[in-house]
C-alpha cells in the first residue's frame, strides 16, 4: 500500500535590492539537481571517459563533481580488495555536498556478491548479499523514503550506471533522459502478467496499483507473454527470461522498463536477457539482478512505488532506488537525472505565477507568505490539485512580499 506522497516544487524568482518591486517566490524542490550528482569516470576505459564527459557537459554538472579514477574495466566482476581501494579513492575525491553517483561504464557491474551500484551506494557490506541460496539480505533505508538528500539524511549515495554496448548507445540514453524533462508524458504503464508464474510474482501488486494510481497514469494490466506494437510505452513491468517484441514498441522519453528474472543485471554475460536490451529499445531506465536473487519481491522494483515517486517529480535515480527494498544484488541502469514529471513555472508576472504540476494523488498545495525572506511565513491560500497533470495559477496578493509553496 502506497502512503501519502509529499510533493515539493522548485523555483526561485530572482530579486535585487532590499525593496522588492515584485513578489519573490520559492518552491521546494522535488528531486536531485546536477550539483547533487557526481560522475565517476574510469580513465582507463575510453568509452567511460567519453560518456562521462558528455553527460557532465549536457547536464551542466560542475567540473568538481567529475571523479576521475583508474581501475581494471574489462572484467565483469571487481574483486572486493580492488573495489575497496577504488571506493576509498572515490570517497576522497567526492565533494561533500554530493548526494548520488552516476557510474560511467558498463563493466564491471558487480563486486564479489554485490552489484556495483549497491557497493558504491552502501560500501561493500556482505549483509547486502544472500548468506545462502535464495536468502534474504539487509534492507535499504532509502526504500520509499521521503528523503531528497540521501547522503545528508541517510549517509548513502545511491548510484546508477550510464551503461551501453557502445558510446553511441550511452549517448542516445543520455539524450533521451534530458529530452524527457518537464514533458508530463501521457503514455501508458503496462503491467504484464506472463505465464511464467515464478517470474510474474509482482502481479500480486497490479490490481492495487491500478486502483491507487489509475487516475493519474493510464495503466493497463495485461495477461500475456508480452505487449507488441504499442507506441505510447511509459512504463513496462513484466516477468520473463527474455521479452519478445521490443523492436515493435515505441518508448517515450523517460520511460522505465524491467523484467523480473535472475540475471538481467549481468549486463554483458547473462544467458538471460540483459537489461541493456530495454535501453537499446528506447527505455531510459532499467533494473536487473547480477547475483542469483530467487524471486523475492523485495529484491525487485515495486512498480507502484517507482511510478508514484516518479509522478511526484523525483528523478529516475531516486524513483527507482526508492522502489527496491533489498537492492544489494541489483544493478540500476539509466539516465539518473531524467525528470519528466517535475513541476515548473511556466510564466510569472507581478501578481501571479503559472505552474505546471503533475501529481499521483488528490492534494492541496499551500501557498505561504511573509514580509521578510526569513519569515515568519503564514498561510495565504490552498490550491487543490487532482491526479495527473495540472495547470495552477498562484495569485500573490501583495507586491514586495515573499511567497513559498511547501506542502
Amino acid at each position: 500500500m502506497i502512503g501519502r506522497l509529499p510533493l515539493l516544487l522548485v523555483f526561485v524568482l530572482a530579486w535585487a535590492g532590499s525593496a522588492l518591486a515584485v513578489p519573490a517566490f520559492e518552491l521546494g524542490r522535488t528531486g536531485l539537481e546536477p550539483r547533487d550528482l557526481a560522475v565517476v569516470i574510469n580513465e582507463d576505459d575510453p568509452i567511460s571517459v567519453k560518456s562521462g564527459e558528455y553527460y557532465a557537459q549536457r547536464r551542466g554538472i560542475p567540473s568538481e563533481n567529475l571523479v576521475r579514477v583508474r581501475f581494471p574495466y574489462k572484467d565483469e566482476v571487481l574483486s572486493r580488495g580492488d573495489f575497496q581501494r577504488l571506493k576509498s579513492e572515490v570517497d576522497r575525491l567526492t565533494p561533500s555536498h554530493v548526494q548520488a553517483y552516476a557510474l560511467a561504464w558498463t563493466t564491471p557491474y558487480r563486486v564479489d556478491c554485490m552489484s556495483i551500484t549497491a557497493a558504491f551506494t552502501f560500501g561493500f557490506d556482505p549483509a547486502y548479499c544472500s548468506r545462502s541460496k535464495c536468502g534474504t539480505t539487509k534492507a535499504s533505508p532509502y526504500f520509499n523514503s521521503p528523503s531528497r538528500a540521501p547522503h545528508q539524511d541517510l549517509a548513502m549515495r545511491p548510484s546508477m550506471m550510464l551503461a551501453g554496448q557502445t558510446y553511441q548507445d550511452v549517448k542516445a540514453l543520455i539524450d533521451r533522459g534530458i529530452s524527457a524533462d518537464f514533458t508530463y508524458p501521457r503514455g501508458t504503464g503496462y503491467l504484464v502478467n506472463t505465464k511464467d508464474k515464478n517470474r510474474s510474482v509482482r502481479s500480486v501488486y497490479f490490481d492495487e496499483i491500478v486502483r491507487v494510481l489509475g487516475d493519474a497514469i493510464k495503466l493497463e494490466r495485461v495477461d500475456a507473454d508480452a505487449i507488441r506494437s504499442k507506441r505510447d510505452v511509459m512504463f513496462y513491468f513484466t516477468g520473463a527470461v527474455s521479452v519478445p517484441g521490443l523492436s515493435s514498441l515505441q518508448f517515450l522519453p523517460g520511460a522505465i522498463a524491467d523484467h523480473l528474472t535472475s540475471t538481467g543485471g549481468a549486463l554483458t554475460s547473462s544467458k538471460q536477457m540483459s537489461v541493456l536490451r530495454w535501453l537499446e529499445a528506447g527505455a531510459t531506465g532499467s533494473y536487473g539482478t547480477a547475483v542469483e536473487p530467487c524471486n523475492h519481491l523485495a529484491k525487485f522494483p515495486h512498480p507502484g512505488v517507482v511510478m508514484a515517486r516518479y509522478a511526484e517529480g523525483a528523478t529516475l535515480l531516486e524513483a527507482y532506488w526508492k522502489s527496491v527494498a533489498w537492492p544489494g544484488e541489483g544493478v540500476f541502469v539509466g539516465e539518473p537525472l531524467a525528470r519528466p514529471f517535475a513541476p515548473r513555472v511556466v510564466q510569472s508576472t507581478e501578481g501571479h505565477a503559472d505552474l505546471a504540476v503533475f501529481s499521483p494523488e488528490w492534494k492541496n498545495l499551500p501557498l505561504q507568505g511573509a514580509n521578510s525572506a526569513i519569515g515568519p511565513y503564514r498561510p495565504v491560500e490552498l490550491y487543490p490539485i487532482h491526479p495527473g497533470f495540472n495547470d495552477v495559477r498562484l495569485k500573490f496578493p501583495q507586491s514586495g512580499a515573499f511567497y513559498r509553496m511547501i506542502p
